[in-house]
């Protein structure tokens, strides 16, 4: 059975435990003006045959990806994700494993830890990675603790080319700890390099880009790295979209500092938008400060000189010490990493290539038949990845509701976080987009113009 309730008998023996007599007793702490003083407006209990039809019925309501075509990206990614996947992912080793303390029993959730933070490294082109953080805006605060130092005051300095979730979480941060957040406009779509080096400052611990950035538009990378490194501060490059590193330059070909993201869509699915999956990578001089913990490779002493994996780096206050902390990370995305494994381990360096290639030419292709029905314009005119802005001359609400009835999930409407951006929507196209779903897509499109 899924559910079973603890008896009459069995919940007085816990309440007596407790020094209580009632149900009543237990929710003395829960002030009275937010009790409800009613019973619960609940229907008549069912049998289980009847209720699981009832609850199918509900479920049936919902939309998901194996009934509709999406062209929703903003940080979380429709992908393709090979069989072989889940088939070792839900392997119970891995999904019953915990933080790995004990190494003579954990030789196997270690290795593939350690194979993560290699491939984390390989696809970023950085020096070192830790085993994965919770999910990319929260690794993104990790990368602004290690620029601000032990004293946590300071300047970040942060495109509005960011996602605006990963902006909103610096600011409760910079709101709690104190530091100060200098945002930086973007124009035609990418970050202005003039109001950049104006805001860039002494005082200045930290600057963030996204590459490609919210609008999916392609940064100049190389021209925001000489800006930065004229003063002391970090270049830290966040990256929700991490098919783009099979064909962009990698964040340590130019130069960044520290680079955090987002690894949910290599194997594993968009469910509701999570669980994600933060990565960190980083120079070499900065693997002591960063946050988590890593696993390193060894050699057992004696004779037969056998390879092993340990934890080699941790910061034991996250555990054991709160109070002292310097990172909220605990545990951290293990299942999710070893889903991000296989993935990469699967597909390959030319598979890797070749779904950049894809997402790049299809977004492309999905732009020109979109623009070129009257009426749907192009807002930006920068090189951009998979995703693409788009005005629409209808309002955004009546569009989306329109591609719903086609079973069609549109793109995402920015007004909400750039007010300027009004009637204004991201499409994204990635490699499991078809001609023949990109096409049903502009028909739709002509026929709520005409």
């Amino acid at each position: 059975m899924s559910y079973v309730p603890n008896t009459p008998e069995e919940q007085q023996d816990m309440l007596e435990s407790m020094g209580l007599s009632s149900i009543e007793d237990l929710l003395t702490p829960v002030p009275e003006n937010v009790r409800l003083d009613r019973p619960l407006d609940l229907p008549q209990a069912l049998s289980e045959p009847d209720l699981r039809r009832v609850i199918t019925r509900m479920a049936a309501r919902n939309k998901s990806l194996d009934t509709t075509i999406s062209f929703l990206g903003a940080g979380t990614y429709d992908r393709a994700i090979p069989s072989v996947v889940p088939h070792l992912q839900r392997r119970s080793e891995f999904v019953t494993s915990y933080t790995p303390y004990q190494p003579e029993v954990s030789q196997g959730i270690l290795q593939a830890t350690y194979e993560f933070q290699t491939m984390v490294c390989q696809i970023t082109g950085m020096d070192i990675a830790n085993a994965s953080l919770y999910d990319g805006a929260t690794a993104m605060i990790e990368a602004v603790f290690v620029a601000l130092g032990p004293g946590g005051r300071g300047e970040v300095v942060i495109s509005t080319g960011v996602d605006p979730q990963y902006r909103r979480v610096l600011q409760t941060y910079a709101f709690a700890r104190g530091f100060t957040v200098r945002e930086v406009a973007t124009q035609d779509g990418v970050t202005s390099l003039d109001e950049l080096d104006a805001a860039v400052t002494p005082s200045t611990s930290a600057v963030i880009i996204q590459q490609p950035n919210f609008f999916g538009c392609v940064e100049d990378a190389h021209a925001i790295e000489a800006i930065v490194h004229k003063g002391k501060g970090l270049f830290i490059t966040t990256i929700t979209e991490p098919a783009s590193l099979g064909i962009l330059a990698t964040p340590g070909e130019y130069n960044a500092d520290i680079v955090v993201g987002e690894l949910m869509s290599f194997g594993n699915p968009m469910s509701y938008g999570a669980p994600a999956l933060g990565f960190m990578a980083a120079k070499q001089k900065f693997m002591r400060l960063l946050p988590g913990r890593l696993v390193g490779q060894t050699v057992e002493e004696g004779g037969h000189k056998q390879t092993g994996y340990v934890l080699t780096l941790q910061t034991r206050e996250q555990h054991i010490r709160r109070e002292r902390a310097t990172s909220n990370i605990c545990t951290n995305q293990s299942l999710l990493a070893i889903g991000a494994t296989i993935y990469m381990a699967a597909i390959g360096k030319q598979g890797f290539r070749e779904l950049g290639e894809l997402c790049l030419r299809k977004a492309h292709y999905a732009f020109r038949q979109i623009t070129s029905v009257s009426g749907f314009e192009p807002v930006f005119h920068n090189p951009f990845y998979d995703e693409f802005v788009v005005k629409s001359p209808i309002p955004v609400a009546k569009l989306q509701q329109k591609l719903a009835q086609a079973d069609i999930i549109g793109g995402y409407a920015l007004e909400e976080h750039y007010p300027e951006l009004k009637d204004c929507l991201l499409f994204c196209v990635t490699e499991t987009r078809t001609r023949q779903e990109i096409d049903t897509l502009v028909s739709v499109l002509k026929e709520v113009q005409a």
